[in-house]
């Protein structure tokens, strides 16, 4: 069995720099190093691992399926240890808290860039980190402590996260200038199933009502194109590809002059709830306390009583 502390982090950051460009030449030169160096921790990996992890070609080398696994896990550990430096290096220059929040979509679009910064500016030794995921791997990552926070919409379960209300929002329907539907000011959802959809990708809680809506209409949901984006969905929409569905606060006013009308859906679906959740609040550390209290204050437009469930 390999033993884990024989690798080191030089000749995995040494590997990593012979797989991104190659060539064992080219990795010397990025890496500040001699060949004859590259070459030994190269040599020191495969005697760790019992593996041949690169095959030397005329114009450079190739990773084997031994050496692409490596490499996997190589950037993962990478990753990890910058992390660590960059946050340690926070602590050096006097930060006392670091809070990771992950949030959907819907809530990085419309609310958090002016909550954050005004939280940040009320508590200047705190520092935010923010990822933008699903909702389903929010809730998953506040369960498991990826992250002390997370905001997520109200349709995806969240078993044994404390919930607090975070805002409402209002889907609508979004459709080129000069649809047939462009003059109308209201309509159900069940009316448009007869077009062509944009929708964000799979896994997204957006689609996901989408779909249960049309599910309960009894009519498919005809997905002609699928994005990553709020602003991709507008700009498929404007090249006349279908229509969408999207949060109102989401759809920029200048995407309103490139001819995009938006029109209210009927439906109750359409009103959504984006919780904020932690795994536990009393077992939040003081800056992650402030921030779950603060993302819920009533003066942010939301009820901030604390619910239990999904």
């Amino acid at each position: 069995m390999i033993n884990p502390s024989h690798f080191d982090l030089q000749s995995l950051r040494v590997f990593h720099l012979v797989a991104e460009h190659g060539s064992l030449t080219k990795a010397a030169e990025h890496g500040g190093l001699t060949l004859s160096a590259v070459s030994k921790r190269i040599s020191d990996l495969e005697s760790v691992t019992d593996c041949i992890l690169l095959i030397r070609r005329a114009r450079g080398v190739e990773l084997t399926a031994a050496g692409r696994g490596l490499h996997e896990h190589a950037l993962r550990v990478l990753d990890q240890v910058n992390s660590m430096a960059n946050e340690m290096s926070d602590y050096a220059i006097g930060v006392r808290g670091h809070v990771r929040v992950w949030a959907n979509t819907s809530a990085i679009v419309q609310f958090l860039p002016d909550d954050l910064a005004c939280f940040l500016d009320a508590n200047r030794g705190v520092k935010v980190s923010l990822e933008e995921r699903l909702s389903g791997e929010i809730v998953d990552a506040v369960a498991s402590g990826k992250a002390e926070l997370g905001i997520f919409a109200d349709n995806v379960p969240a078993p044994g996260l404390e919930r607090r209300l975070y805002r409402r929002d209002k889907l609508v329907l979004i459709v080129a200038e000069g649809h047939r539907f462009a003059k109308r000011d209201t309509m159900a959802f069940a009316e448009t199933l007869d077009e062509d959809y944009v929708g964000l990708n799979a896994g997204s809680s957006l689609l996901m009502r989408m779909r249960d809506a049309a599910i309960a209409a009894e009519r498919p949901l005809k997905l002609r194109i699928q994005v990553s984006s709020f602003d991709g969905i507008c700009r498929m929409i404007e090249a006349g590809l279908g229509i969408g569905v999207l949060p109102e606060k989401a759809v920029r006013t200048e995407s309103f002059d490139s001819g995009l009308h938006l029109i209210n859906l009927s439906d109750a679906w359409a009103h959504r709830t984006l919780w904020v959740g932690a795994s536990d609040a009393e077992m939040l550390a003081p800056e992650a306390a402030r921030l779950f209290d603060f993302l819920s204050r009533p003066d942010g437009g939301t009820d901030s009583t604390p619910s239990l469930g999904g």
